[in-house]
């Protein structure tokens, strides 16, 4: 699959990066597009057979999967731009615009009337290196084009196809939740240093300690609870830690944050 990228900020520059790592797609039928030179040549960088050009209009055509990854405030521009060369038989949009809905996508893509296969997706940052969340809608979209979606995708880390009127909940787990799941890391580094820790070993461990915690999770299929009981002992020195975190509003405030996200 041919696949062109519109946009090559954080977002666009990590999926370029994470679909060049993987199996299913080549880093040569992979486009990319900037406003500059400047930031493609750090991705040519990396992998020099990515195709790169600052021509949006010229970068989609040929692509069979066009993934638009711009600030949202540009996407309306960017549409117009490279309607001149959709076709939208031949050609699925996927926008990683957040907060665009799939009501304005369609107007925005129409070219003669008609519109692509449209899809909004939702990864966060760890895509560059295999592991991101990926939340997927579709829109008139055929099974067979949404298992081809979310094949791509699950080598990237791993998706979930859900409506569209959850998507901007989805996004803050997801995409906003990196930012809250390194916070929670650098909050127990400053802890483990204050207790005597190096920098270096304190990130580390917290780093690890939380990718295991969430290993055990998906691997058992179980509810956090279900994990914390068995470290809680009773008098033991997790539920005095637990204790005191809750006292200070712990569980509280991380929903609180998703809330004020969404």
């Amino acid at each position: 699959m041919k696949i062109t990228i519109i946009g090559a900020g954080n977002m666009g520059g990590s999926i370029a990066r994470g679909l060049a790592k993987g199996s299913l797609i080549n880093a040569k039928d992979i486009t990319i597009t900037a406003k500059t030179e400047k930031t493609l040549d750090q991705l040519k960088k990396l992998y020099p057979e990515f195709h790169t050009t600052t021509d949006n209009t010229e970068a989609v055509k040929g692509a069979e999967l066009i993934i638009v990854a711009v600030k949202p405030w540009l996407i309306d521009s960017v549409a117009k731009e490279i309607c001149k060369s959709l076709n939208p038989k031949n050609q699925i949009v996927a926008s990683v615009v957040a907060g665009v809905p799939f009501e304005h996508l369609e107007t925005i893509f129409q070219v003669q009337e008609k519109t692509p296969v449209l899809f909004r997706l939702i990864p966060n940052t760890a895509i560059s290196v295999l592991q991101s969340m990926t939340v997927i809608s579709a829109y008139k979209a055929s099974e067979a084009q949404i298992e081809t979606i979310t094949g791509i995708f699950n080598e990237l880390g791993k998706t979930i196809v859900i409506e569209e009127r959850l998507m901007t909940a989805a996004t803050a787990l997801c995409s906003c939740g990196t930012a809250y799941a390194l916070r929670y890391i650098r909050a127990a580094m400053e802890g483990g240093v204050e207790m005597g820790l190096y920098p270096e070993q304190a990130k580390f461990i917290a780093s690890q300690t939380v990718k295991g915690a969430a290993e055990l999770l998906l691997a058992h299929n179980a509810h956090p609870e279900a994990e914390i009981d068995k470290v809680t002992t009773p008098g033991g020195i997790t539920i005095k830690g637990l204790n005191e975190m809750e006292s200070a509003g712990f569980s509280s405030a991380v929903i609180r944050g998703l809330k004020a996200s969404k």
